[in-house]
């Protein structure tokens, strides 16, 4: 771990509380998960971090895990990426960077299967989109139409923890004015 994580991290452990939850905010918006993290400082390494951020996720409950999804934008959506980023805009902000690039008929293929997805499971899609093309994001959102509720709960709540993972390293791996 380099100096400047280290003194993040530091930084992070003597935070006030709620100055320390709103950071944690910027990385997953389920306050219990945001509550936990602070609660279980101080924290002696970026890997000790993200190790609790996964037992902590691990006892959220349902509703925990919707008041997470909530916080992010629907993929494809770019009127949705400029509401829901304004909160997580450093840590956030290129998540679904190939969406921007994307051709009109892929955006709109989105928009249709995320309606239909969010309909189908009271919750939207939600997916790592780090590294993934709009076309893939949409090749996946489909795939996973098939799957029930309960199923795709399950598999969102693994993919908000990935998410988790990466805007937490973010938050404090990289320079300060790069997030």
């Amino acid at each position: 771990m380099d100096i400047a994580a280290i003194k993040k991290l530091e930084a992070f452990n003597q935070t006030e509380e709620l100055e320390a939850i709103a950071q944690m905010e910027s990385c997953c918006t389920a306050m219990s998960w945001c509550r936990g993290m602070v609660e279980g400082r101080p924290y002696a390494s970026i890997d000790e971090l993200v190790k609790a951020a996964d037992e902590i996720w691990a006892t959220m409950q349902e509703a925990d895990i919707l008041e997470a999804f909530s916080g992010h934008p629907k993929i494809g959506d770019v009127n949705s990426l400029r509401a829901k980023y304004a909160h997580t805009a450093g840590l956030a902000g290129a998540e679904q960077g190939a969406v921007k690039q994307a051709p009109e008929d892929v955006l709109q293929a989105l928009k249709s299967a995320n309606d239909q997805y969010e309909a189908q499971n009271g919750f939207i899609f939600i997916v790592c989109a780090t590294g993934k093309s709009a076309e893939e994001m949409l090749e996946i959102l489909r795939a996973r139409l098939i799957n029930d509720r309960d199923t795709e709960l399950k598999i969102g709540a693994g993919e908000q923890s990935k998410i988790t993972e990466i805007r937490l390293r973010k938050l404090f791996e990289q320079p300060s004015g790069e997030q």
